[in-house]
């Protein structure tokens, strides 16, 4: 029986066992963590006497830290210290007396395991099973003998293998499907914690082919922040060790991930243990990535994450103390002279942030450095006003020369939305070549439609989509869907421009004494009305530089200098880009002083901010309809209406 019949005999379970127990949305609360059992139960089988063996020898030496002693024992990362098997469970018919076995060989799990079953919130559905007299059913459905859940093969009586064993990978593969169909058939949600594997395929090629041939041996760490079921890792990893495999090289790859869904952390833990890495899953740790960081001391090779889209992460805020009191050094970093450079963005969508998180881990000390793909939707790319936490994300990003490309992807990717998903691919070590400019690829139009639509999903990148994606990427050419800009062309300044404060009875020809400063100030508080009043008088040899409020006059017959009061009213703002030619004085100059002779602005008031536009830079406008065309439908139209209005008015 091969890893897809596996996993549909134990799809199948449900429909035999829960149908009228539960609703079918809630098939997986059971499913998953009974897969997770019995197959721990079918690996430690040949070293169960052996650890209860060590465990009562332990509890006499009165031993209290007996983990790593059984674990050794068992040859696993876990083990169970009940007296029972789930085949002793399955014998049980007093349905009482069956519920407090099978509670009592849970409670022999390692912790390990236990941390899984207890964010399954598996026990809470033993209740429901007793009741429905299920409990003892479904043991006897995982336990049948047409299906091996084991590693080890099961053989007849003249030793002739009947069933194959199912090693690590084929038990990653059978519970991968298992998460990925229920994902499906809840696909209401899934797009909250799952993202589908075309997608993440594309993302480990984005991290891993530009690095290719530099890879060495040795061990490598990667790290997803928002891990959801680890699918992104288990990718990760295939990936790197086939790449580093087909140069005859050896890797070491570790993996880390932090979730705050307790089931989608369960089921990523879950992962790891059935395929035999308990020493990565040990490294998959629960809790919040923004306000409760599990690791702070360590740095990455490599990073991906599909952090939640326009999800509130203001209860995190508050963990950090608050917009103002946020002091972690992950987000608020120096940069261009400010050593309080903040990276906070608005409370009601945490998404960049959790990018800024990934930036913070970077290795810096290493030839490779690290390199990040991250999916983001649209918001990314242009919320944030200059100065606020999104666009400085961006300027940082940019100016520190760690963006390489955004990939924006087609539409309808994900299972719960429609809305358009961009990866961001980044890099501290950027190669010569790419250095100081950032590639935008339009693969919208690069897609497999779906032969059945899985909730919002409607099509796929097959591989030759991807390979498509992946060579533009490589490329670093400009085509029709590549177009590659300097990283400054992302920034601009944005200028608040100033105006005269207008009062009745000035004269904008002459300078006034302070008296008279005074007197229209005055006026000013009485009146809408017309003329620029003065706001101080500077006696100075020189007069300044124009656009900046203050102007040459004469007082006494001596040379002043005045500057006007703002008009808050009049004040308007001009967003510079800051590659334009001459700068904000010259954009100025050609694009206001035309229209208004008296506008300034004040230095100290621009901000720089970044943002970036697909839509401007791929924008193809639709040709215009022939004319002749036009008149024919126009002509079509009235034929159409001929009589109607008599009709209407008799």
């Amino acid at each position: 029986m091969n890893d897809l019949n596996v996993s549909s005999f134990i799809w199948g379970i449900a429909d035999d066992v829960l149908r009228d127990v539960y609703v079918r949305g809630k098939y997986r609360d059971v499913i998953l963590p009974m897969t997770v059992i019995r197959r721990l139960d079918a690996v430690l089988e040949p070293t169960k006497e052996a650890v209860l063996r060590r465990k009562a020898q332990l509890d006499v030496l009165g031993v209290v830290n007996q983990d790593a002693a059984l674990r050794r024992e068992s040859k696993e990362a876990f083990y169970n210290t009940s007296p029972f098997r789930l085949r002793d469970l399955a014998s049980r018919s007093r349905q009482q007396q069956l519920r407090a076995d099978f509670e009592t060989y849970l409670d022999g799990f390692s912790p390990n395991v236990l941390e899984v079953l207890e964010k399954f919130r598996f026990r809470n559905q033993i209740q429901t099973l007793v009741e429905q007299d299920a409990l003892g059913f479904l043991l006897e459905k995982f336990l049948d003998s047409s299906v091996n859940l084991s590693p080890y093969p099961v053989l007849n009586t003249d030793e002739s293998v009947k069933l194959e064993g199912l090693d690590n990978h084929g038990m990653g593969t059978v519970f991968e499907e298992l998460i990925r169909r229920f994902n499906e058939e809840n696909n209401e949600e899934a797009g909250e914690h799952f993202t589908p594997r075309d997608v993440v395929q594309l993302m480990a090629r984005l991290i891993f082919l530009p690095v290719a041939d530099a890879v060495r041996p040795g061990t490598y760490l990667v790290y997803d922040g928002a891990c959801g079921t680890g699918g992104m890792l288990s990718v990760a990893e295939e990936t790197l060790t086939q790449l580093a495999g087909d140069q005859g090289k050896a890797v070491s790859v570790h993996l880390y991930g932090q979730e705050v869904n307790p089931e989608t952390y369960a089921i990523s833990k879950a992962d790891l243990i059935l395929k035999g890495e308990g020493v990565e899953a040990d490294n998959m740790q629960y809790g919040s990535t923004l306000s409760n960081d599990a690791f702070p001391a360590l740095e990455f090779d490599f990073m991906l994450s599909n952090p939640p889209y326009g999800k509130s992460w203001k209860a995190d805020q508050e963990r950090l103390g608050g917009k103002k009191g946020v002091k972690d050094s992950r987000f608020v970093t120096e940069h261009c002279g400010d050593p309080d450079y903040s990276l906070i963005t608005r409370s009601s969508d945490g998404q960049l942030m959790f990018l800024a998180n990934l930036l913070s881990k970077m290795k810096r000390d290493t030839p490779l450095g690290s390199r990040i793909a991250e999916v983001h939707n649209g918001s990314s790319l242009f919320t944030g006003d200059a100065g606020q936490g999104e666009s400085n994300i961006r300027r940082w990003i940019i100016e520190n020369d760690w963006l390489e490309a955004i990939v924006a992807l087609p539409l309808n990717m994900f299972y719960n939305t429609g809305i358009a998903t961009y990866i961001w691919a980044l890099s501290n070590r950027k190669p010569a070549h790419r250095r100081g400019q950032v590639q935008l690829i339009d693969a919208t139009q690069w897609y497999t439609p779906l032969r059945r639509n899985l909730g919002n999903k409607n099509c796929e990148l097959s591989e030759a989509d991807i390979h498509r994606i992946a060579n533009a990427f490589l490329s670093f050419e400009e085509t029709g869907q590549s177009k590659i800009f300097p990283n400054k062309a992302f920034g601009y300044w944005k200028v608040p421009v100033e105006r005269p404060l207008r009062v009745e009875g000035a004269e904008p020809e002459r300078a006034y004494t302070a008296k008279e400063i005074r007197e229209l100030k005055s006026q000013a508080a009485r009146s809408e009305s017309a003329a620029p009043v003065i706001k101080k008088i500077h006696r100075k040899g020189v007069a300044p530089a124009p656009l900046h409020g203050l102007f040459q006059a004469t007082i006494g017959g001596r040379p002043a200098v005045v500057e006007y009061e703002p008009d808050p009213d009049l004040r308007d703002t001009e967003q510079v880009p800051l590659l334009h030619k001459g700068g904000i004085d010259g954009f100025l100059r050609r694009e206001a002083l035309p229209y208004a002779p008296d506008a300034w602005y004040v230095p100290d008031s621009v901000k720089v901010g970044y943002e970036i536009s697909f839509t401007r830079h791929f924008y193809q406008p639709q040709p215009l309809r022939p004319l002749e065309e036009i008149r024919s439908d126009i002509i079509a139209l009235e034929r159409e209406t001929e009589g109607l209005l008599g009709e209407i008015v008799y």
